[in-house]
């Protein structure tokens, strides 16, 4: 498996080089199509931008809770932490959804690499 890196810079930076909106989202979407591909620095990634509603994502913590727990599983060792963090702001039910979200992207992923 070839590995993406992804580095996410913060508003302010992507700002600072003269860069819209638009180039900020096309941040998210390039973390998107490599997690997709199971690079754990992208899914990481993705969640701390829906950790910090940062680079187009809006801030959703149960978002950030699955790409997080998604990386973790993966071995990215700040990534369990940054779960452990984002948890403790969230209710049980909130967890719970992540859950479910995090098998269902791991239910689709498998299914679209069969597919290829």
């Amino acid at each position: 498996m070839t590995q993406t890196w992804i580095k996410l810079v913060s508003d302010a930076e992507a700002f600072a080089d003269g860069a819209d909106s638009a180039a900020t989202d096309t941040l998210v979407a390039t973390c998107l199509a490599a997690a997709a591909t199971g690079d754990m620095d992208a899914l990481f990634d993705l969640g701390v931008a829906f950790s910090t509603g940062s680079h187009g994502a809006p801030c959703d913590l149960i978002e950030a809770h699955k790409w997080f727990n998604l990386a973790a599983v993966g071995g990215h060792e700040e990534a369990a932490t940054c779960r452990a963090e984002v948890s403790d702001d969230m209710t049980a039910r909130e967890i719970a959804e992540a859950q479910r979200r995090a098998r269902e992207w791991l239910r689709m992923t498998r299914a679209d690499s069969r597919a290829a």
